[in-house]
């Protein structure tokens, strides 16, 4: 199985509401949060932390320890894969206006109740259905 790493990007609002990025994959659109591979040099939670960069313009700490995992099928080019994805939360401190996959994707924030009626992954679903008792 396949490892790959994601940020579960969370801000609190100031009346104390709890929000998550979402934002959509590019090629089949669906409701997603940033994820990627492992990056050689950078720490799980770092590469982590850099896919939510590249793919949301995000910043934030990241925290080292796997909040949950979940497993999902990857479409490639010879059919699916299996892919096994750690789940790092993140606590945003802002969203820069430039950043690589600018205008590729839509990006939101959303209620925790709301980002688990989005996604149809059922791990990551269960993830976010997980967070939301927890807050």
């Amino acid at each position: 199985m396949k490892q790959q790493v994601a940020a579960l990007p969370l801000v609190v609002g100031e009346n104390g509401e709890c929000r998550v990025y979402l934002l959509t994959s590019r090629e089949t659109r669906r409701w997603v949060i940033p994820k990627g591979w492992p990056i050689k040099g950078l720490k799980r939670h770092e590469a982590a932390a850099r896919e939510a960069y590249e793919e949301a313009g995000l910043v934030g700490e990241v925290d080292p320890k796997p909040f949950g995992r979940y497993r999902y099928m990857k479409r490639i080019a010879d059919g699916f894969h299996i892919c096994g994805v750690d789940v790092f939360l993140m606590a945003v401190k802002g969203q820069l206006d430039e950043f690589p996959e600018k205008g590729e994707r839509e990006i939101v924030p959303v209620p925790l109740e709301e980002a688990s009626k989005r996604v149809i992954e059922p791990g990551l679903k269960a993830i976010l259905q997980r967070l939301s008792t927890a807050t």
